[in-house]
């Protein structure tokens, strides 16, 4: 019969992956708190919440955070343009995750082996901005077989995270 570990007993090697996280407009404090958890789980360089009258810290984010906005770094920021500039001039590679006319399944996209990544996610009702998808490399999306053409922020970042990962493994040995 198998035992269930705990956060002090799991096999889990801890690892920071070269990817930043960049929230435009995201605003819901379950969402937020549950980004921090899942860029926790993944390794995740940092965050970055961008956007007008967005709260980070709040009770039901903390709730939803379980302590990880206290050890994953975030920054703040109305202003996306100048984000998205300062990390493409740092040499990252911009993917937004957008269901677009040119998207591709995330699974599909394949990193270089010294690729760096920012994965921007967007705000649930409008997605990520016209502007940003134009000064993006590519819009990935996840493929979805059900009625629903689009899935919770946190949920999808979560599984664009996990195939990300999975290829940044890969291709860096």
């Amino acid at each position: 019969m198998s035992q269930q570990l705990h956060h002090d007993t799991n096999r889990f090697t801890k690892k920071q992956f070269p990817i930043t996280l960049v929230c435009d407009r995201v605003n819901s404090p379950a969402n937020i708190g549950s980004i921090f958890r899942i860029a926790d789980s993944f390794g995740i360089e940092r965050i970055y919440f961008c956007g007008q009258d967005i709260t980070v810290v709040s009770k039901r984010m903390q709730r939803t955070a379980r302590s990880t906005h206290e050890v994953v770094p975030y920054l703040q920021t109305e202003d996306i343009k100048a984000v998205i500039t300062k990390l493409k001039a740092e040499d990252y590679t911009i993917l937004s995750l957008e269901i677009t006319e040119d998207s591709i399944p995330v699974s599909e996209y394949r990193l270089e082996s010294s690729e760096r990544i920012v994965l921007v996610i967007g705000e649930e009702n409008s997605g990520v901005s016209e502007e940003i998808l134009n000064v993006s490399k590519q819009s990935v999306h996840i493929n979805m077989y059900g009625n629903n053409s689009s899935m919770n922020v946190a949920t999808a970042t979560g599984i664009a995270l996990y195939e990300i990962t999975k290829q940044w493994l890969v291709v860096s040995g």
